[in-house]
């Protein structure tokens, strides 16, 4: 079985984001990129299952600017086979929207025939969400979203799910999209030596119009503004203040 394992290339999540003067959008001068986290997870578990003999096939595809060999190269390092980068902007500033992604991702499906598509939640650029369940759609696959847990078993997918409520188990058939949350494993570092044997294993440069995909934006960012500060706290003398000033100043009460 092969694993399909889509990655994008975001902001490093320890880089405080800074927003454009004219509010156009976010700085990414000088900016440190980085695997989006949620898709690690998907990277390290793919790799597990082909560890324990139940995927023969890791493939990392991301679709983005040229610049995403770099994290293709990562994904790489950790322990996949190959990759595909299917270069649909430009422009670092461009973001491909989820459905255009999903299309893209659906076509690579069709090519490649993996048993099981593994994706991050969400990028935490922005937050979207979408993707996974575009794709499913699209496909007309089954879908599992935020797992915390996969155990596969014959042609069906056990996992647990982070609900509001608590956790959810249910079984899936597959072919199926799962999309992975943040206590399903903890990534590995990749050795000097992975990184090396990395940049000989092949990775395959397409484009959006290789697959006939428009990936014209549908939205567009009317303004970019960085989040309100917080307040100051303040002291109170009493329970009774407390529940004043959260009734009448907070309005919580």
């Amino acid at each position: 079985m092969k694993v399909l394992v889509p990655v994008k290339r975001v902001i490093d999540y320890n880089v405080k984001v800074r927003v454009k003067a004219d509010g156009t959008g976010v700085d990414l001068a000088n900016v440190k990129m980085s695997m989006n986290p949620f898709d690690e997870i998907a990277v390290e578990q793919a790799i597990r299952l082909r560890e324990a003999g139940t995927a023969s096939e890791v493939i990392v595809v991301s679709i983005g600017v040229k610049q995403a060999q770099e994290t293709l190269r990562t994904a790489l390092a950790m322990g996949a086979d190959r990759a595909i980068l299917i270069e649909a902007a430009s422009d670092v500033h461009t973001d491909i929207e989820p459905l255009a992604v999903a299309k893209l991702l659906a076509a690579v499906v069709r090519d490649e025939a993996p048993g099981l598509v593994l994706c991050g939640k969400q990028a935490i650029d922005n937050d979207m969400n979408a993707t996974g369940q575009m794709l499913a759609a699209l496909l007309g696959w089954s879908q599992a979203t935020f797992i915390s847990e996969l155990a596969i078993e014959g042609d069906h997918a056990l996992v647990t799910r982070e609900v509001d409520g608590g956790l959810q188990s249910i079984r899936v058939t597959m072919p199926s999209i799962i999309t992975v949350d943040l206590r399903l494993n903890e990534p590995r570092y990749a050795s000097l030596p992975n990184i090396m044997k990395a940049k000989k294993k092949p990775l395959e440069e397409k484009t959006a119009a290789d697959y006939g995909v428009d990936v014209s934006p549908r939205l567009s960012v009317l303004k970019t503004t960085e989040p309100a500060g917080r307040k100051a706290g303040v002291r109170v003398a009493s329970v009774a203040d407390l529940v004043a000033k959260l009734k009448d100043e907070a309005g919580v009460l």
